[in-house]
């Protein structure tokens, strides 16, 4: 029996509190107008689609609640079965992994009687979807303004990038660990197995962004390139479900904060597909200018790659040298190149499938990190419930 005092509903019509008979001095929050990103009490990052329900790796919500002493998420039927797994963090404190699954899941959450931030995100890279139908929190609890940080990080990639192997996936993935030290915002559009690269030429025909007819190419169970898939709702796991088995356009507008910084780091795919260093280095500069039409001025970080480390020392490489020729023929003075060169060996990976282990990807993290330091950035202002947030 549901016997909960206060109903956060976030239904594709929007989110309203509702009281319950028990508490007749409970409030309702209107926020039908949350879709069109107007209402600032709930703050979607990642992609989400109309269900509501998130794809891609670490997508989820923030929020900041004053007096939140009891939590549960009421899952619909879009999310993964048996269960998907999220990472919960209350006051920027410590992730902790729960799986959750259709139905009322009751969270723990260990916060004083004051403003508290919540933090929620999927964690893989695939089974991740999370229909959220409602919030449920204690009746005298009331939710505030949530302030987004003055930095945003979009990380762009693939397995590398995404926590794949990783026993609490994307949240020990170098790119959320260098959004977390930043105190900063942070999107991460990384999936494994897939190329950049769209193949120019007759076959099974699909429209990109740009208007070409293209045949793309299928990489380890991806049917897009990421120049493709970047710019959609979904993940490759659309292609897996039966109750969700399109894509969708993903309207950038609903991105309540544009990313300040973009890093990149892809190819390992395109390599193993076969792609030419000539052809992939002018796929990356084509994604690169679609960027621009989105993030005309920001700083775009792109990663050389690390390689594929052996145990006898040596490390594998794929397109040396034509990084830089990526950035050289842009001519854009806002893109930058970060030699990872030597930044993974074999102590940072796991033997059966050269991937960074969590020792590997803290490394990576540290390394960017000291990268972003020298080039000038500095963290935002550190972040907790009481700084802020507005009534």
């Amino acid at each position: 029996m549901r016997n909960f005092s206060a109903l956060l509903l976030l239904a594709s019509t929007g989110i309203s509190m509702t009281a319950s008979a028990d508490s007749p001095n409970d409030y309702i929050v209107d926020v039908n107008r949350l879709k069109h990103e107007s209402d600032p009490k709930v703050y979607f990052n990642g992609r989400w689609d109309d269900a509501p329900g998130t794809w891609w790796a670490g997508s989820g919500l923030q929020l900041v609640g004053h007096n939140i002493r009891s939590l549960a998420l009421e899952l619909g039927p879009h999310t993964t079965t048996p269960y998907t797994t999220i990472a919960l963090s209350a006051d920027y404190g410590v992730f902790e992994s729960f799986n959750v699954s259709e139905g009322i899941n009751t969270l723990p959450v260990h916060a004083p009687d004051t403003d508290t931030t919540i933090r929620i995100n999927v964690e893989g890279w695939q089974n991740n979807r999370l229909n959220l139908e409602s919030l449920i929190l204690n009746s005298d609890a009331s939710l505030l303004t949530y302030e987004p940080s003055a930095l945003s990080f979009l990380f762009i990639g693939d397995s590398l990038s995404a926590g794949q192997y990783l026993p609490m996936g994307i949240n020990e993935a170098w790119p959320f660990l260098v959004g977390e030290h930043f105190n900063a915002e942070h999107t991460v559009i990384a999936q494994p197995g897939a190329a950049l690269k769209v193949r120019r030429q007759l076959g099974s025909l699909l429209i990109l962004r740009s208007g070409y007819y293209l045949q793309d190419i299928v990489s380890y169970g991806n049917m897009h390139g990421m120049e493709f898939q970047f710019f959609q709702t979904e993940d490759t796991g659309y292609y897996y479900t039966t109750d969700h088995n399109y894509t969708t356009p993903w309207d950038f507008s609903k991105d309540r904060s544009n990313p300040t910084h973009i890093v990149i780091h892809i190819g390992a795919n395109d390599a193993s597909q076969n792609v030419t260093a000539d052809d992939f280095v002018f796929t990356c500069i084509d994604f690169i200018r679609n960027l621009r039409k989105l993030y005309p001025m920001q700083p775009i970080f792109l990663f050389t790659p690390w390689g594929w480390p052996s145990e006898d020392g040596s490390i594998n490489y794929y397109y040396e040298g034509r990084y830089n020729d990526i950035v050289q023929l842009l001519g854009d003075t806002h893109v930058y190149l970060v030699d990872t060169k030597g930044w993974v060996t074999w102590d940072d990976i796991f033997p059966d499938n050269q991937h960074p282990n969590v020792p590997g990807h803290i490394n990576i993290s540290n390394k960017m990190i000291q990268w972003l330091n020298d080039w000038g950035l500095a963290p935002a202002t550190p972040r907790t419930s009481h700084r802020g947030v507005a009534r």
